[in-house]
């Protein structure tokens, strides 16, 4: 039996968030996730989504990518890019090969991952954006830090805070590890779940954790001169928060 994906959407639109933000992007988000983070505001991909043959992902990939043909960034980048996502894409088996076949083609490819599986197995093409999880998502305790050791200067790790707590564990963890000398760090604000979207499953909010704010957590960035690019998610600017296929 051919390989397959269990897909929950394909779709071109701009990437909104990473060091990439603003270029044209086919996004590929899988189903299924292990994690249950506070904030998460994709809970549909936990279990909506239909089994597919990888030829026929890659196919649609392609297809989306027709009218860009022969589109480049100044630093030689084909358009669009391709990133995998969730849910998390690890997750699945076929999800490493699929990925390299992809980087065969010529695509730029990115996976945002949530950091809780081995990225071992990943093309050495392929631009991991991981997360590393702070204590308000409710599932710190799942960051694989083996896989720090594993990062390219190509790959980025993503810090998304909510509470001051989140802030002073993430400044933390940046300077013990290192981890601005390996790669690129983005710290992300927590953007406030919709009623609608706050999935039953979802972890609780810590009860004895102060809300930080945007500006505050660009402000304390500044004050303690860390090595980290803040980034907004640009999609929930363009369209409304909860709308998906952007």
């Amino acid at each position: 039996m051919s390989a397959s994906l269990v897909v929950n959407e394909i779709y071109l639109s701009l990437q909104g968030e990473s060091s990439w933000a603003g270029w044209p992007c086919i996004f590929v988000r899988l189903t299924g996730c292990g994690l249950r983070c506070s904030y998460c505001d994709t809970a549909y991909a936990f279990t909506q989504g239909k089994r597919q043959p990888v030829a026929d992902v890659i196919a649609e990939v392609r297809r989306l990518a027709e009218s860009y043909a022969g589109a480049r960034t100044p630093d030689g980048h084909r358009l669009p890019l391709v990133e995998f996502t969730g849910g998390e894409p690890m997750l699945q088996a076929p999800t490493p090969a699929t990925l390299r076949a992809l980087c065969d083609e010529g695509f730029t490819v990115l996976i945002e991952t949530g950091g809780a599986h081995d990225l071992s197995g990943l093309d050495p093409r392929v631009r991991a954006i991981m997360d590393l999880k702070a204590p308000s998502s409710g599932e710190a305790a799942k960051n694989r830090w083996a896989n720090l050791p594993l990062l390219k200067p190509i790959d980025e790790v993503k810090f998304v805070l909510g509470s001051w707590e989140d802030y002073a564990w993430a400044k933390q963890v940046l300077l013990e590890h290192r981890i601005a000398g390996r790669c690129t760090v983005l710290f992300s604000w927590v953007a406030p779940l919709e009623p609608h979207q706050r999935d039953s499953s979802l972890k609780p909010f810590p009860a004895d954790h102060r809300p930080i704010s945007r500006r505050e957590l660009v402000e304390a960035m500044i004050a303690d001169r860390l090595p980290a690019r803040f980034q907004l998610q640009q999609h929930k600017f363009i369209w409304p928060v909860d709308q998906r296929g952007v």
